[in-house]
């Protein structure tokens, strides 16, 4: 890393200026955008306080944020404080589960953090 660095001053103390990546920047391709920003399904975790309609609520918010449930699992708790529920959606953005994950926080029947992981298809 040091030669290089110091490869590039000398070249600037000679006058010698390249363009920055080889080649004018108007000749380069424009970059395909991150898998991050491409819809993808996504894994959530969450614990829910057992009471009647507490999955409903989570279903209506993921709903109205546009993020379709492909597969839902609720497993059972009875020495736990809350039911644990994992959900995988069908493809979506992330912002439109950012927006369903904000609408879940603000209900009543959420038992601490959800947990949302993007499931990476190869």
């Amino acid at each position: 890393t040091a030669s290089a660095v110091m490869s590039d001053v000398c070249d600037i103390a000679r006058g010698l200026s390249l363009p920055v990546f080889g080649q004018p920047a108007t000749t380069l391709e424009a970059a395909k955008p991150a898998l991050s920003v491409l819809p993808a399904p996504y894994y959530l975790r969450m614990g829910l306080v057992d009471k009647p309609g507490a999955l409903a609520k989570v279903a209506a918010a993921l709903g109205e944020a546009g993020v379709s449930i492909e597969r839902m699992r609720q497993y059972g708790h009875a020495d736990l404080e809350a039911a644990q529920v994992l959900i995988v959606t069908h493809k979506t953005t992330r912002d439109a589960l950012d927006t369903a994950l904000t609408g879940i926080s603000r209900l009543d029947v959420l038992h601490g953090e959800p947990v949302a992981l993007r499931i990476e298809t190869v």
